[in-house]
């Protein structure tokens, strides 16, 4: 038996993790994958040592208070991985903690499997150089990486499709056409995604509910959907009782982008899958002002937020950072795609690009990992 190390510390990462280790289990039944994951990777097996409910955290503010547990978590995960003698780990996303945990595992002579390559090119980026030297496979999703690491010393990186597009193949399948018509005028869809953080929902979904209002009351037919968690408090979600038609889980995002015309979404991966399902989506990004005050003046990051954006190169999704959050800005760049045909189209023929660009790369991450680990 082969122990195996598998870190996911967020949601995101084991979503992540089922693109590729079903077809690892497969090939290799003589793996034993132990770390930090969720309820799905332990009903499927996993030993977790740490529970990723216990992991998440977002923005600076969040993170400098969890320091001390992240900094005991390292230290456990690296002492056990060397008395298991554990020969192979792989790292899902979660880069602030990963690329230490990354370090500290490489030097000690565990070989190390990245996958998701951390935003090094929109922030810190000697990190590029820390990878060259210590993993033994970088996994990149977005279709830039490739050049961007490789030009700074990453020679052992591998693309990938992003996961979303495996995930979602089946609905990416389904893809309708989208052409303007009379009914956004009149019985638009909508579709409300506040975030799966409380540190998201908290200030955002009742902004994003005062936009629903506003928007009703020039679109009485307008059908509201909105997308909600179960591990957050039920109470954040009271103010959106009485305005929407519709709830749903996370799980039934994918089915229910086939049927939504727009979206009013909080920045995060989830943009990036309501470009590539060809949703126009307005995007939202609110923090406190701590996180502010890192992003804008020590790591000075001055490009886009969304992903959709950033893989396509220009400004498709309208983005309201911080103050810019209002909900005069929100309905008017959502009332801009239902009232302007040419706006419209010229999205949507945008976002018709993504699912292309996404899908390139290694198909079978599972079979390269079988075959090289020990």
């Amino acid at each position: 038996m082969a122990d195996v190390l598998l870190v996911a510390g967020e949601p995101s990462g084991e979503e992540h993790a089922h693109t590729f280790i079903p077809r690892l289990r497969a090939l290799r039944p003589d793996i034993k994958f132990w770390g930090v994951g969720g309820d799905v990777l332990q009903k499927e097996g996993m030993e977790l040592r740490y529970h990723l409910r216990d992991f998440s955290s977002m923005g600076f503010s969040e993170v400098v208070g969890k320091i001390p547990f992240y900094k005991n978590a390292l230290s456990v995960l690296v002492n056990e991985a060397v008395k298991r003698g554990t020969r192979d780990a792989i790292l899902i996303d979660f880069q602030d903690f990963n690329l230490r945990l990354a370090q500290r595992l490489a030097s000690r002579g565990i070989r190390v499997w990245y996958y998701v390559a951390p935003q090094a090119w929109a922030w810190r980026p000697w990190r590029a150089t820390t990878l060259a030297n210590t993993v033994h496979r970088l996994f990149s999703i977005l279709p830039f990486e490739e050049e961007w690491f490789g030009s700074r010393g990453v020679k052992q990186l591998t693309p990938v499709p992003h996961p979303l597009v495996t995930n979602w193949a089946e609905e990416l399948a389904k893809l309708p056409a989208r052409p303007w018509e009379e009914r956004l005028l009149k019985s638009p869809r909508l579709m409300v995604l506040p975030g799966s953080r409380r540190s998201e929902v908290a200030p955002l979904l009742p902004i994003f509910i005062r936009t629903v209002k506003a928007l009703k009351a020039q679109m009485p037919g307008l059908h509201v959907t909105l997308s909600r968690v179960s591990h957050l408090d039920p109470a954040l979600y009271d103010c959106a009782q009485g305005h929407v038609d519709h709830w749903i889980t996370p799980e039934e995002l994918p089915a229910e982008l086939l049927r939504a015309d727009t979206a009013l979404a909080a920045s995060g991966t989830v943009t990036l899958g309501t470009g590539m399902m060809g949703v126009p989506t307005v995007v939202a990004y609110q923090s406190s002002l701590i996180n502010e005050f890192v992003i804008r003046k020590l790591i000075r990051y001055t490009k886009d937020v969304s992903l959709t954006n950033l893989v396509l190169g220009e400004r498709i999704f309208p983005e309201f950072l911080q103050q810019e959050v209002q909900v005069p800005l929100l309905t008017r760049a959502m009332l801009a795609w239902w009232q302007d045909p040419a706006a419209w189209t010229k999205v949507t023929s945008e976002l018709a690009k993504l699912p292309g660009l996404l899908a390139s790369g290694e198909k079978d991450v599972g079979g390269m990992m079988a075959k090289e680990m020990v």
